[in-house]
């Protein structure tokens, strides 16, 4: 069990934060900015689910997501060691599977895509756009920390343990899981294709009235005749 009694503690102040294993870290450590980054992610599910947008399945889906994201911090912020003291939380080929099979579901009724997307839509769907490139981020932070501390474990308490590379898959999946489910948001009907710039109209957009009215000058007043 989780227990929180106090929530500013001073320690990080020196811009050095604890790993989940006591261990020191910069804040600017490529692994710290993996989970951050996941974090940041959470948040903007968190943000879409406020909308009250979401089809039933799809926030459903995303409240168990929001979970097992804190599952993917947990596993981020504490490095591989060979005989830990406790089992430590582990993202494993199961947390893969099951983005897998979403992504496979969610997907299935969609119709093909025939150009990539542009970001926007309904409220809800712009702030999984938001998500879906963070997760994107943090997948890239990670791979930063897999370069600098390897994927195996260090039995050497004075030197950083690696990252479990299947943290750095289900990040991977995650962002194209999002992907689908924005497009499940937007409905059959609501995707926005990029069209590339060889076949697009470049001439400006022709004012509506409403845009004339609205940009031309009031008339000054007419002086009083009498």
């Amino acid at each position: 069990m989780v227990r929180l009694t106090r929530i500013y503690t001073r320690t990080g102040d020196g811009g050095s934060t604890r790993l989940s294993d006591m261990s020191l870290a910069r804040k600017t450590d490529p692994r710290i900015e993996a989970y951050g980054t996941v974090d940041e992610a959470n948040s903007l599910l968190g943000a879409a689910l406020s909308t009250g947008e979401l089809p039933a399945a799809v926030a459903e889906l995303l409240r168990s997501l929001q979970n097992e994201m804190f599952d993917l911090g947990a596993d981020l912020s504490n490095p591989l060691r060979p005989d830990p003291a406790w089992e430590p939380l582990r993202i494993t080929q199961d947390y893969v599977d099951r983005l897998e099979h979403w992504c496979d579901d969610f997907s299935e009724p969609l119709p093909a895509l025939t150009s990539f997307i542009l970001p926007g839509g309904s409220m809800a769907a712009a702030q999984l756009h938001v998500a879906r490139t963070v997760a994107r981020r943090a997948e890239r932070d990670a791979w930063a920390a897999v370069e600098l501390y390897g994927t195996e474990p260090v039995a050497d308490e004075e030197v950083p343990g690696g990252i479990n590379p299947l943290a750095v898959t289900y990040l991977n999946r995650l962002s194209d899981l999002l992907f689908i489910l924005i497009r499940v948001v937007n409905g059959r009907d609501g995707d926005i294709l990029w069209v590339p710039g060889g076949e697009r109209d470049h001439r400006a957009p022709e004012p509506t009235q409403a845009g004339t009215a609205r940009r031309r000058r009031p008339a000054p007043p007419q002086e009083d005749q009498a």
